[in-house]
């Protein structure tokens, strides 16, 4: 069953968004040549901390840590260590969530460590980036789950790889529902199954966490012995990024966006919803 949402549990979701966006800022600040993930993962207790809010990732499904942090290769997952050191020209997805009264907010994004970054890593993560958003302009009144689905896989097919060949679109992992818990239905792919069908139509009240995970070469991956680490099969660097997102009655909100999504909503000819807490 699909949540649909109050316009005031969207206001308390936009409250716990907030929070991952400013454990994003910090963490991204922090993600620098020498620093440890586990450094990173000591930044986002704090600032969670500072809010008043819950880590919504610490022991969910007997995970350690308050975020992910996925270096390189990792393509989700990733556990914050004292054994992984950053260095520089490492990339670095990082995944955060966080409660408030029981309402959570979960997004991700791809961080470039130091300088002298390849261009084929600069274009992965700005092709999956820009995917995610063409998921979330696709967040309309009336349209259906697959129609965000086809926006993202369109996006990225659509785009020329430096040196020749394709994207690979992550097949195992993808976006979900996201409310009074962090996963919930329905489970979003980032390509078109024919399998799944057209989905749940999109009403307001719907909230998505949009996440595309693109990498150089495969669209499989395999789990370390750890139990949660995914890595790519043939060992090229990924990229993350993800956004939840709530349609209203006059748009999409972007609930862990700082200002709603509503600038770059603006760049691709859609409205965003007025921010509940402005």
């Amino acid at each position: 069953m699909v949540q649909i949402k109050t316009p005031e549990q969207i206001a308390k979701m936009r409250e716990a968004g907030l929070v991952v966006a400013a454990v994003h800022a910090a963490t991204g600040a922090a993600a620098v040549p020498g620093a440890t993930t586990r450094d990173l993962d000591q930044v986002a207790r704090k600032v969670l901390a500072e809010h008043g809010a819950k880590p919504n990732f610490l022991g969910y499904g007997g995970f350690p840590a308050t975020i992910c942090t996925s270096v390189n290769e990792v393509v989700v997952h990733g556990i914050p260590d004292d054994r992984t050191v950053l260095k520089d020209g490492d990339i670095i997805s990082i995944d955060a969530g966080a409660i408030i009264d029981g309402w959570h907010g979960d997004a991700a994004f791809t961080a470039f460590v130091g300088t002298g970054h390849a261009p084929e890593l600069v274009e992965l993560s700005r092709v999956t980036e820009e995917s995610m958003w063409a998921g979330i302009a696709a967040m309309r009144n009336g349209s259906r789950l697959v129609d965000v689905s086809r926006a993202i896989e369109t996006y990225i097919r659509r785009q020329p790889r430096p040196g020749g060949g394709k994207y690979g679109i992550i097949e195992d992992y993808g976006g979900h529902g996201i409310g009074t818990e962090m996963h919930m239905d329905p489970h979003l792919l980032n390509y078109v199954s024919r399998k799944r069908g057209k989905g749940p139509k999109l009403v307001p009240g719907f909230c998505l966490a949009i996440e595309p995970m693109v990498s150089l070469g495969t669209p499989r991956t395999e789990v370390l012995e750890d139990e949660w680490t995914v890595i790519t099969t043939d060992g090229t660097w990924s990229s993350h990024w993800e956004h939840s997102v709530a349609l209203t009655d006059e748009g999409p909100l972007v609930l862990t966006a700082p200002d709603g999504g509503k600038a770059k909503l603006a760049e691709l000819g859609i409205t965003a919803a007025p921010d509940p807490l402005a």
